[in-house]
């Protein structure tokens, strides 16, 4: 079944912005490989850690079990974490980190089912619950699959290739699919990047809600955070961060109408630490092609 590597991207980057220490309690919202929480136990931190992919507990208890317990595991998505604190009998925290997305060993393994490049069942959860892209496809209707390819792929053929799709049922592997997506794309001059990615990319966001997941956890940051608390997010392309800039300029009134003295008229929650999103060096982004895409926010609870 393969073993869960993944290359942690912003490791330094991240933890820093965060400013880590003794005493301190963080979640970290997307366990993974456990490259991020590895570092903030390092540094003296509690760390929570969040991830509804049962193989990125596994690979992560396995790495983190000489924390004992400084390391508290959590098997729930991160659209969750009020009631995970709630669990464990906390109000706030002060540090919150998500990398968001999906992760390499999720891409990787051909059996999960996210790539178009390996045959693998047509799968696409983060987790082992709900439906998988295929039983998705055989229920969604033209009109929806129609728009889920073009607001989350942001694919312009999206209603060609959503009836081709829909046409070719029943496909069980993720190489049928991607044939059947490139055959509905018109000829012309080849693009850099495969057919298929748009179109395999909305899926996966539709299958495990992930807009959705993010919207609730961005809901929720004012809440978990105690004041000097901060949150630090990681995000692969524009669907994805576009909310959390929005989300966290709102919180730091940084778009609120002005009183005639200048200063806004909704009170802020937080202060930006990050005025631009902070990107990987050109060294970073040539060792590891995932950072390459990868923007880096952050926001400290006032």
């Amino acid at each position: 079944m393969g073993e869960f590597h993944h290359r942690t991207v912003l490791l330094q980057e991240a933890v820093a912005l965060l400013a880590p220490a003794p005493g301190r309690v963080v979640v970290d919202c997307t366990l993974g490989g456990g490259g991020h929480s590895e570092a903030l136990l390092e540094a003296g931190c509690t760390v929570i850690g969040l991830d509804r992919d049962p193989r990125a507990h596994a690979a992560a208890g396995a790495r983190l079990e000489r924390f004992g317990a400084s390391f508290i595991p959590v098997k729930r998505p991160f659209s969750q974490l009020r009631e995970a604190l709630d669990e464990l009998g906390i109000d706030a925290v002060d540090g919150v980190l998500a990398d968001l997305g999906v992760s390499s060993p999720q891409l990787d393994q051909a059996h999960r089912g996210f790539s178009f490049m390996r045959e693998g069942p047509l799968d696409m959860r983060m987790s082992d619950v709900g439906q998988t892209c295929a039983e998705y496809l055989d229920d969604v209707d033209e009109g929806e699959l129609t728009r889920v390819l073009y607001e989350y792929g942001e694919e312009r053929h999206s209603r060609r290739i959503a009836r081709a799709i829909l046409a070719a049922l029943p496909l069980n592997t993720t190489t049928e699919l991607a044939a059947v997506v490139e055959g509905a794309m018109p000829k012309g001059k080849p693009s850099r990047i495969h057919p298929a990615t748009r179109s395999f990319q909305a899926l996966r966001i539709a299958v495990n809600d992930e807009l959705g997941e993010l919207e609730t956890l961005l809901q929720a940051l004012p809440q978990v955070l105690k004041v000097g608390g901060r949150a630090a997010i990681i995000s692969f392309h524009s669907l994805e961060d576009r909310p959390v800039k929005r989300r966290f300029r709102h919180l730091a009134s940084v778009d609120s109408p002005k009183d005639p003295y200048g200063n806004p008229t909704r009170a802020p929650t937080v202060r930006l630490i990050t005025r631009k999103a902070t990107v990987a060096s050109a060294v970073a982004a040539q060792d590891n092609p995932r950072a390459r895409s990868a923007r880096l926010r952050a926001i400290e609870r006032i």
